[in-house]
């Protein structure tokens, strides 16, 4: 694990999360609730921008949500190198609608030297289970300095 990098997640803990090297992080305006090695928790409200025209979260931009906190659990994981997913599979288990919080937790299963294994799952306020995730994360040869961590 990254110190530098963890401590820079971990002053985020209850803020907003506009800043991120991330576009995506940042157009999704979640709020970073916890960091750990292994685990981070990451709460969204649905917006109107979050839905299909049935009015609930769009599967795409749940599978944005999952794919995200993974990154982000995995950047705090690494120790120099940036890792890319190599495969997300999603399980969509019952609609948000718009005003519903979120919470997106992922949870490293698997950590190799090349290769780390994610769980991810989107819970609403009741325990509901929205969705969830797994993912595999590739090593690449881009340092996470070089991309703004």
């Amino acid at each position: 694990m990254n110190q530098k990098i963890f401590q820079i997640f971990q002053s985020q803990i209850g803020s907003k999360l506009t800043n991120s090297p991330s576009k995506a992080v940042n157009w999704l305006e979640g709020t970073l609730l916890e960091v750990s090695e292994k685990h981070v928790t990451v709460s969204y409200t649905v917006t109107e921008n979050m839905c299909n025209p049935g009015k609930i979260l769009h599967g795409g931009v749940a599978s944005l949500m999952l794919d995200e906190v993974i990154g982000m659990a995995n950047v705090i994981s690494s120790e120099e190198y940036l890792m890319s997913s190599i495969n997300l599979n999603v399980d969509f288990l019952s609609s948000a609608k718009i005003g519903e919080t979120l919470t997106v937790q992922a949870t490293l299963i698997r950590k190799g030297s090349n290769l780390n294994h994610w769980e991810c799952v989107i819970r609403k306020d009741s325990g509901k289970i929205v969705a969830k995730a797994t993912s595999n994360m590739l090593k690449t040869h881009v340092k996470l300095l070089d991309v703004g961590f």
